[in-house]
Formats: C-alpha cells, sequence, structure tokens
C-alpha cells in the first residue's frame, strides 16, 4: 500500500462515537479481550471530557475512520512534568501499511508536548511484529519488560 498523504488527525468528539465502535471492538478482539459495556461507555466520556488526563485521536481517509490512537497524560516520580502513556493504537486491516499508524504516533507526540509532557511511551505484545516494525522506526526500545498483576 502507498501512504496515506489525504489523512485528517484530530481528536475525537461526541458524533464520532459510532465510528470510533466498530475500531474499539477490532481492537479489543486483535487482543482477545472482551470489556464490559459499561467500562467502554466509561472510556468513550472519559476521552470527551476536558476534566480527564485522556485523550482520544482519529484518522480519518476519505470521510472514514480508518485508525485510533488514546493517550493518558500522568505524573511520573522520575520528572517534574508529565509523561504521556499511548495505551491504545489501532489501524483498520484496510489500511495498515498507509501510514496511519505513523501519523496517530506523531500526532500524539505533538499532543503530548503541547500538554507539557517530557516524555511519549507505550508497550506491545512482544509477538506483534509488524507494529514492532513501526515502533523501531519511530522510537527505541528501553529494553524494560512489561509485569502485571490484576488486583481484583
Amino acid at each position: 500500500m502507498q501512504p496515506n498523504t489525504g489523512l485528517d488527525i484530530r481528536p475525537l468528539t461526541p458524533a464520532d462515537r459510532s465510528a470510533w465502535d466498530p475500531l474499539w471492538k477490532a481492537y479489543l478482539d486483535f487482543y482477545d479481550h472482551v470489556l464490559a459495556p459499561d467500562v467502554t461507555d466509561l472510556t468513550w466520556s472519559r476521552f470527551i471530557d476536558p476534566a480527564e488526563p485522556m485523550g482520544a485521536l482519529g484518522a480519518w481517509s476519505d470521510g472514514a475512520l480508518t485508525g485510533i490512537c488514546h493517550h493518558v497524560l500522568h505524573r511520573s516520580t522520575w520528572a517534574a512534568g508529565t509523561y504521556c502513556y499511548l495505551e491504545d493504537l489501532f489501524t483498520a486491516p484496510e489500511a495498515r501499511g498507509t501510514g496511519v499508524g505513523r501519523a496517530l504516533i506523531e500526532a500524539t507526540a505533538v499532543a503530548a508536548r503541547e500538554a507539557g509532557a517530557e516524555k511519549l511511551y507505550w508497550q506491545t505484545h512482544q509477538d506483534n511484529a509488524s507494529a514492532r516494525a513501526l515502533y523501531d522506526r519511530v522510537a527505541r526500545h528501553e529494553g524494560f519488560l512489561v509485569y502485571e498483576r490484576p488486583l481484583t
């Protein structure tokens, strides 16, 4: 596929919910994760609440939402300012390889910088070779492993 230069990257608005839902579901399916509908609703409400330290960007091409990217701003014990965690990044299968993922990462970096964040970081599964190929071009892997312990 050719790079998509006609992308419109912008924050998602309440009117974008119906376009976001299928990509969110596809992202959860990709990671074989089931999420309760009320958690999805809460997540969406956080994206559109200006008091929340969360944001959602969308990549639009020819009027269709082709990618989504969610981020969280948070304090750090290692910095006076904030960090930005890119929590979710998903490109519709038919738009992969067209620059959507890279454009969303770059737009998230701009949003993070404008919010005063000192660092943008994210994680992915070690087996996600296509995503890692992109990530290796736009960032560096610091060698850390992620451990997770459910608390419920």
